[in-house]
């Protein structure tokens, strides 16, 4: 089915026409060239217009045409598909992920190697968001401070590519997780939808924040956000000693900032988990647990996909313009090799 953004403009089909017959005619005769050789010229143009004959209403015919798909591309149609019901399960769930600098150390464990944790967090992350029809998903990204990366939609593939552009730093070294928490609040609490859910992910404790973090779990409980709350990073890693040997090597804990009875407190304070995710495997299970969490589903949203037909009518236009263009300058290099032959000029 076709639908017109403003068909109304259809209306100015003919405007060409009637500016032809309401405005003025030129009324002076008097010549505004003074040529020489006039007779041979008009001998020439009475020869050139009785081998084109009738082929003078033909450019006439072209000009309306591409008149009217103008018109036609400025009334913007638009092709609207058959309806497509989406799975609607009233959940809002926003993502909290932490970008500040400690994100950078290389403790998850990928097959024989070591990967960041933001890498392992982008990878996961974005298999979970995948996962999420019927959902509606946003992305907050936090460091020294907490930033909207996303809002609120049905668009997850959108959400998906934020979170794996997102770049250790953005938004500062430090870790701010009660603003984050309170700007999830501050995007969840208008929202009609029963089961609000925020997910915060961190592998620190807070320490740039404006609101203490048990202070916003307890307005988002009030509220009847549930948090989720995943501390990620390793319990041990082993840095080599001198020269990369094991000499003088050593075993750290890269999770000492990590305050997991912090995030266990908001998790209990709304309703909800708090998981430990020491490694990609741990992180995965977490998410598809988290994909589970409250499965009901309420109703159906139906969609219907729209795609813009305009460029079709603008590239005819384009097409035929193109055309009475090299048929102009056939005419004049026709014209030219005649006036060549009826005047040819004298050598010396």
């Amino acid at each position: 089915m076709i639908e017109w953004t403003w068909p109304w403009l259809l209306l100015l089909a003919p405007l060409p026409w009637l500016v032809g017959k309401l405005a003025p005619t030129a009324t002076s005769q008097q010549p505004a060239l003074r040529a020489p050789f006039y007779q041979e010229w008009r001998q020439i143009s009475e020869a050139q217009g009785s081998r084109t004959g009738r082929g003078g209403l033909i450019p006439l015919m072209l000009l309306w045409l591409v008149w009217l798909l103008l018109l036609t591309a400025a009334a913007r149609p638009l092709w609207i598909g058959e309806a497509i019901e989406l799975p609607n399960s009233g959940r809002d769930l926003m993502m909290a992920v932490d970008i500040s600098g400690s994100m950078q150390i290389e403790d998850m464990q990928v097959g024989q190697s070591l990967v960041p944790r933001m890498e392992a967090v982008r990878q996961l992350g974005a298999d979970f968001i995948g996962q999420r029809a019927g959902d509606r998903l946003g992305l907050i990204l936090f460091g020294t401070n907490a930033y909207v990366q996303s809002p609120l939609t049905f668009d997850t593939a959108t959400v998906k590519r934020f979170l794996l552009e997102a770049q250790i730093g953005f938004a500062g070294k430090e870790t701010a997780i009660g603003d984050a928490i309170g700007l999830a609040v501050k995007r969840l609490k208008d929202q009609p939808a029963e089961s609000r859910v925020l997910i915060l992910l961190t592998d620190g404790q807070d320490t740039a924040s404006s609101v203490k973090p048990l202070d916003a779990a307890k307005l988002a409980a009030s509220l009847g956000i549930r948090i989720y709350t995943i501390g990620i990073g390793a319990d041990a890693m082993n840095l080599p000693g001198l020269f990369g040997s094991s000499f003088g090597s050593r075993q750290v804990n890269p999770s000492a900032e990590l305050d997991e009875a912090g995030l266990q407190e908001i998790a209990r304070l709304t309703g909800g988990q708090y998981f430990r995710a020491r490694n990609p495997q741990e992180l995965a299970t977490i998410y598809q647990l988290l994909d589970q969490l409250e499965p009901q589903e309420q109703s159906t949203a139906t969609y219907r996909p729209r795609q813009s037909l305009g460029y079709v009518p603008l590239l005819a236009a384009l097409l035929l313009s193109f055309l009475l263009a090299l048929r102009h300058c056939w005419h004049s290099i026709s014209w030219r090799g005649a006036a060549k032959r009826h005047n040819p000029q004298k050598e010396p």
